[in-house]
């Protein structure tokens, strides 16, 4: 879909998991459960500031993959629901479709 530029994902053996508070919650609360996550340094480089690695830019990069689509999907389904309850009106009138069973 969009612009997108492919990001260059560095070798994630120059960093350590020790490094990120945040993983270092996740790796300390799988160790209370008996697990690991051998994976898990793949995620440090996510937190490297020469990555955008702030709180903020995390956020940026959360709500911006998908959010407008989802925006505009959930609008089609609620437009799509209200064409459905006035081409098929129900007896109930709570706004909620008659169950029938």
């Amino acid at each position: 879909m969009g612009g997108h530029s492919k990001i260059q994902i560095p070798d994630y053996k120059i960093y350590r998991v020790e490094d990120v508070p945040e993983l270092m919650k996740v790796k300390e609360a799988l160790a209370k459960k008996g697990l690991k996550d051998p994976w898990l340094r793949n995620e440090v480089w996510r937190y490297h500031p020469s990555f955008g690695g702030s709180k903020m830019n995390n956020l940026k990069i959360i709500f911006g993959r998908g959010f407008k689509a989802g925006v505009a999907l959930t609008a089609a389904s609620i437009a799509l629901e209200y064409a459905y309850a006035a081409a098929f009106p129900s007896d109930d009138h709570h706004g909620h479709h008659a169950e029938h069973h």
